[in-house]
């Protein structure tokens, strides 16, 4: 077959992988949904594997569909816009995270001590509050796990912050092989970058372990515990997905599929690490330091 120009666009058949994503998704959504409410976590894995055999089908067609030379320029276009709204999304998604921090240091615990001429407040619902972030001292209450202390910038959160930010770094060498025909380089540069990635994950799996149970810092110790989860959980599972896509890349890159004009799939990848990149300057300053 013929490879595509730029006159033409190519229009895929239709295809039974967004089916089985659909059905993936709900079986994850709703087996951890069960897990709640006391269930095993039997269904949620079930509903992982079918996304990961989806995810495996599915871009493998793309890879096999581009190999074949049936992406033209147009169509390149069309990826690299669909590729960046999606990027877009994810800032939104982290956006409303951060708003929720926002909204619980600068607005509600102002508001619990009284501002606003919220007078009575502070007296009648939380008698012994302490304006004070973070918000460690919690009303004595089975319903709280009350954490000893909130989790410092210094230590693990700092190597893993230098950690991310050589990884952005060893990924704009591998690019910078590839725009130089350089596909040995291109492996030793990407592997960096995976190993960081996964040494990142581990790191903070780490640093959780030492949350949990040497601070009892959890995720029912009040605002602090359920938003210092809620933003680092999210983005380590962010890494995570794109370590594994940086090691495929890696992959890919040893077979040869990419050269100086023909590697979206690579920058689409480091696209998104780039962005994971940011967001944790962002987490490592206003959830760690400020």
């Amino acid at each position: 077959m013929s490879s595509a120009s730029e006159e033409t666009y190519y229009i895929p058949n239709g295809t039974h992988w967004p089916i089985i994503g659909s059905i993936g998704l709900t079986t994850t959504v709703v087996g951890f949904a069960n897990y709640l409410h006391g269930s095993e976590l039997t269904v949620m894995f079930v509903g992982l594997a079918i996304l990961i055999f989806m995810m495996y089908g599915w871009f493998g067609q793309v890879v096999d569909e581009s190999l074949a030379g049936l992406y033209s320029e147009k169509v390149d276009r069309s990826f690299r816009w669909g590729m960046g709204w999606f990027i877009f999304s994810e800032v939104m998604f982290f956006a409303c995270f951060f708003g929720a921090l926002y909204y619980a240091r600068a607005l509600s615990i102002p508001w619990l001590d009284g501002a606003s001429n919220n007078d009575a407040t502070a007296w009648l619902l939380w008698p012994d509050f302490e304006a004070a972030w973070p918000l460690i001292n919690l009303p004595s209450s089975d319903k709280f796990t009350v954490a000893k202390e909130a989790m410092g910038p210094w230590g693990l959160p700092a190597i893993n912050t230098a950690i991310l930010l050589t990884s952005g770094l060893t990924l704009t060498f591998a690019h910078w092989a590839i725009k130089k025909h350089d596909q040995v380089k291109v492996v030793y540069w990407l592997f960096a970058t995976v190993a960081l990635g996964f040494i990142f994950v581990g790191l903070q799996a780490l640093e959780y372990s030492h949350a949990y149970n040497d601070l009892n810092l959890r995720m029912d110790s009040g605002i602090y515990g359920s938003t210092f989860y809620l933003l680092t959980g999210f983005h380590g599972f962010h890494v995570t997905m794109g370590a594994i896509m940086l090691l495929i890349m890696m992959i890919r890159a040893m077979k040869g599929h990419f050269n100086g004009k023909n590697h979206f799939a690579f920058e689409a990848v480091a696209w998104y690490w780039h962005f994971v990149d940011v967001v944790w300057l962002g987490l490592f300053v206003f959830v760690y330091w400020i």
